[in-house]
């Protein structure tokens, strides 16, 4: 079985078992977060899609851990001005292990 799942603002299609990184929640790790906000259920033979969502569903995870994204370098540059700027960034996420997903 697996679904889509919107966390965050962001959709992820996830399966018991999967291990994700989305972006940084206030969870402690250990801890288990619960979403409702499913857009899609599937197994081998049925999909069902909701309107906007899924009524009655739901998906379970345990909090991993907290860590930072690889580095984006931002550089900024103006020719024949002698102008430039390097400036990295490191977003913050979450690892979370999918323990459950239920209809």
């Amino acid at each position: 079985m697996y679904a889509v799942v919107e966390i965050a603002g962001r959709q992820f299609k996830v399966a018991p078992h999967d291990t994700i990184d989305v972006p940084r929640l206030q969870e402690k790790p250990g801890s288990t977060v619960t979403w409702n906000r499913v857009l899609l259920l599937g197994d081998e033979k049925t999909i069902l899609v909701g309107n906007p969502l899924v009524t009655g569903a739901r998906v379970a995870g345990t909090v991993i851990g907290h860590g930072k994204g690889q580095k984006v370098v931002v550089f900024k540059k103006k020719r024949r001005k002698g102008y430039r700027v390097k400036r990295g960034h490191r977003q913050n996420h979450t690892t979370i292990e999918i323990t459950s997903i239920a209809r």
